[in-house]
């Protein structure tokens, strides 16, 4: 009598069952980092597109003279002698009448702060820009965010 013994079906169902199990947690486990970079993905681009609007103020505002405050708003005489004006209008910033922020930054407040721009004061004139808002991490989902930054004026205004 030979004595051939191979697998039994009930351990092939077992090794089957835990390779199932396991590739089944594997490929959650996937699925959940692609949500992940998803959303980090999002908040990232919101974040760069409110850093780029960011710097295009400073940048205009540091080169810039006759600075004029108005609560959400702001006037400055840039470089070439054009007024360039920065609002908030329907939670996105403008520069004029352009965007500068994408819509997937909902912008629920911009204030600047002037300092040293009257005439006749011996301080340098300054600005400091406050914003803060949401910015989106994915369907349905927002990242709360608030941003100081400051710019100094390059020329003396002494």
């Amino acid at each position: 009598m030979k004595n051939n013994r191979g697998y039994t079906l009930i351990e092939l169902i077992i090794a089957v069952g835990l390779f199932a199990l396991i590739m089944t947690l594997a490929s959650g486990a996937y699925l959940v980092m692609i949500g992940i970079n998803r959303q980090t993905q999002s908040i990232s681009t919101g974040i760069n597109n409110l850093s780029f609007a960011l710097e295009t103020m400073t940048r205009t505002i540091r080169t810039g003279t006759d600075y004029s405050v108005g609560g959400t708003t702001f006037s400055v005489t840039n470089a070439n002698g054009n007024r360039v004006n920065y609002s908030l209008l329907n939670n996105i910033i403008y520069q004029d009448s352009a965007p500068l922020t994408d819509p997937s930054v909902n912008v629920s407040s911009l204030m600047f702060y002037d300092y040293g721009t009257s005439s006749g004061d011996s301080e340098q004139a300054r600005v400091t820009i406050i914003v803060s808002g949401t910015v989106s991490s994915g369907p349905g989902k927002t990242e709360a965010f608030t941003v100081e930054t400051g710019a100094t004026m390059r020329g003396s205004d002494i």
